[in-house]
């Protein structure tokens, strides 16, 4: 059985977790799976929007770590941080560097990785049944795979410390609220609501999708004369590609922009 299942359609790439057995906890191959699968994504002019879903009830339940070291084992100093550096923070690090605009349809439980997967997405699509944990601190452990970075800027540090604190878990409409999450919607409708999203994405001009997702993510780590000037370098970048100048032709035109992603 593959546990990655992917399709590509209507510049859609639709990439499925598939170990509902394990609530679709990550592994290795998984996980670098995923990583060649948004790095292709960004390369294909063919995709222009991504999905990240998963089988079953869980959407990830985090990283499987049936294979990892165990604590005092034959370590040594920097093992563990590497482990999570090329591991949990490169996989994150993945989404949110992928050209394309990608969206989570989260449905079901995800935890530890698994929620900072979905909260590393452009856009997070959760059904009604899914719940987020912050599992880290119920082992003993410091959240990681970008978690202290992702959340504070999502919904502020009072509201991250107290997820990462506590560990309890959040429903869906709870994380709508707290701004987790764009939209709740019936289980049922999940896979319909991810794909007309995504489609309606997908046609629009992607390359500035690209670096307007660029600037939003780099905008919470820099000042505003910085910002600004990057700002004004990403249009100087768009303004020649045929999308922009389509867009521009259209509206003078007075017509529907037909957009090819280029």
């Amino acid at each position: 059985m593959d546990e990655v299942l992917h399709a590509v359609g209507n510049g859609v790439s639709w990439i499925t977790l598939n170990r509902p057995e394990a609530m679709n906890a990550v592994t290795w191959d998984q996980r670098e799976r995923i990583i060649a699968l948004l790095a292709e994504a960004s390369a294909d002019p063919g995709v222009r929007a991504v999905v990240v879903t998963a089988t079953g009830r869980g959407f990830c339940a985090g990283a499987d770590l049936r294979g990892a070291p165990a604590a005092g084992g034959d370590r040594v100093a920097g093992d563990v941080a590497r482990m999570i550096r090329l591991g949990a923070q490169r996989f994150v690090g993945a989404v949110m560097d992928c050209e394309k605009p990608v969206i989570a349809a989260v449905n079901g439980t995800a935890a530890g990785i698994g929620a900072h997967l979905a909260f590393a997405c452009d856009l997070v699509l959760a059904a009604d049944s899914a719940r987020f944990v912050e599992v880290f601190v119920r082992r003993g452990l410091v959240p990681d795979g970008g978690g202290a970075y992702l959340l504070p800027r999502l919904i502020g540090p009072q509201r991250a410390k107290e997820l990462m604190f506590f560990g309890d878990g959040v429903s869906a409409a709870e994380a709508r609220e707290l701004g987790l999450v764009n939209r709740v919607v019936p289980a049922e409708d999940l896979e319909k609501t991810a794909r007309e999203w995504a489609e309606r994405l997908a046609q629009g001009p992607t390359r500035a999708l690209a670096l307007t997702k660029q600037l939003v993510n780099a905008s919470l780590d820099t000042d505003r004369a910085t910002a600004f000037a990057a700002e004004a370098v990403a249009q100087e970048l768009n303004m020649t590609t045929r999308d922009a100048q389509e867009g521009v032709a259209s509206f003078v035109e007075r017509r529907e922009a037909r957009y090819e992603g280029r």
